[in-house]
């Protein structure tokens, strides 16, 4: 029944991206052609999810992992091969207390190559040990702070040593702030590595969602996911610490105009920033100018490149989706 399923994900994938196309793109600043073709279009790839998420390129599968958070499940899409369902569960193995069956969100390759993976359902960030199509067995890295149980990591990124760098909101409760299980009083961003332990970097933001890590490491972006406070804070890392929080951009008024609220992050080679947000997946040059925005006309969770930046993954609301870059 399994094969049989794969093989209907990977026959409607291949069906979908050979004829669907969806959204449109706002240039607003030349240098955006540099990265995109003004004819370029949005193919959709899969879909059917109920909230895709956290998009990571893969090498050694040369493909693309994503997750169905409300599902519990991770999915892996190959050029060759469409869709096949490749973690199920995810993020929910009964090892917290927990009120929804939420899944994995954010994952990122260590440098052993091994997937580390949000866990909103088990609170936790953890690494998967062994994979069984069935039964994936998970070691959880950190799962509380000062005896307390995390909220739900979200996102998380390593620096060079191998520091771990992950947001902790609330999403993977129910009643987020007010739930009766959330034990933290903040939502924070924290640093964790197996010498040191977990360490506490910020608690300034509401909803701290996507993170990202600059090339020269002496950056940290995050995204704050309010529509009140739609914002990208920059934080400057001294020595472990984050020192001189700065509002990178601010999306606030954008974002009145069009949903969603800032979320992904990732850095092309070019030093653009592309991060979900109002719209879609905008374009932010290093001194916060705005580019452009792809809009898909969907919420967009996340965004990803495969290894040479030929094309951007979109999981956007029900479909992975994607666009061809220069």
């Amino acid at each position: 029944m399994k094969q049989l399923f794969s093989l209907f994900l990977a026959f409607c994938s291949i069906a979908l991206h050979a004829q669907q196309t969806i959204g449109e793109l706002e240039f607003l600043d030349p240098k955006m052609e540099q990265i995109i073709s003004k004819d370029a279009k949005i193919e959709v790839l899969a879909e059917g999810f109920r909230w895709s998420e956290g998009p990571l390129w893969v090498p050694k599968l040369n493909g693309l992992l994503f997750s169905d958070v409300p599902n519990n499940k991770v999915y892996l899409w190959k050029e060759d091969q469409g869709l096949t369902l490749f973690l199920d569960p995810s993020g929910m193995t009964q090892h917290a207390p927990h009120n929804s069956n939420a899944g994995a969100n954010g994952m990122r390759l260590d440098f052993e190559g091994n997937l580390i993976l949000c866990q909103h359902g088990d609170r936790a960030v953890a690494r998967l040990s062994s994979w069984e199509f069935e039964s994936p067995q998970y070691d959880v890295l950190v799962d509380h702070f000062n005896g307390k149980w995390l909220n739900s990591p979200n996102d998380l990124v390593f620096d060079k040593k191998g520091t771990l760098y992950f947001t902790d909101p609330p999403y993977g409760l129910k009643e987020l702030d007010k739930d009766p299980l959330k034990e933290l009083p903040f939502n924070g961003v924290f640093k964790w590595s197996p010498k040191d332990g977990i360490q506490l970097l910020s608690k300034s933001m509401n909803r701290p969602n996507g993170i990202l890590l600059s090339k020269d490491e002496r950056t940290v972006y995050v995204g704050n996911s309010d529509p009140n406070k739609n914002i990208i804070v920059a934080f400057d890392l001294v020595k472990g610490r984050f020192k001189n929080e700065r509002v990178f951009f601010d999306g606030t008024a954008l974002g009145k105009k069009r949903p969603g609220n800032f979320d992904g992050l990732r850095m092309h080679s070019s030093g653009i920033i592309f991060s979900t947000g109002p719209g879609g997946v905008l374009l932010i040059d290093s001194d916060g100018t705005h580019l452009g925005t792809i809009l898909p006309g969907k919420l967009t969770a996340n965004c990803e490149f495969d290894a040479d930046e030929g094309y951007l993954y979109l999981t956007s609301a029900d479909v992975l989706a994607r666009i061809k870059l220069k």
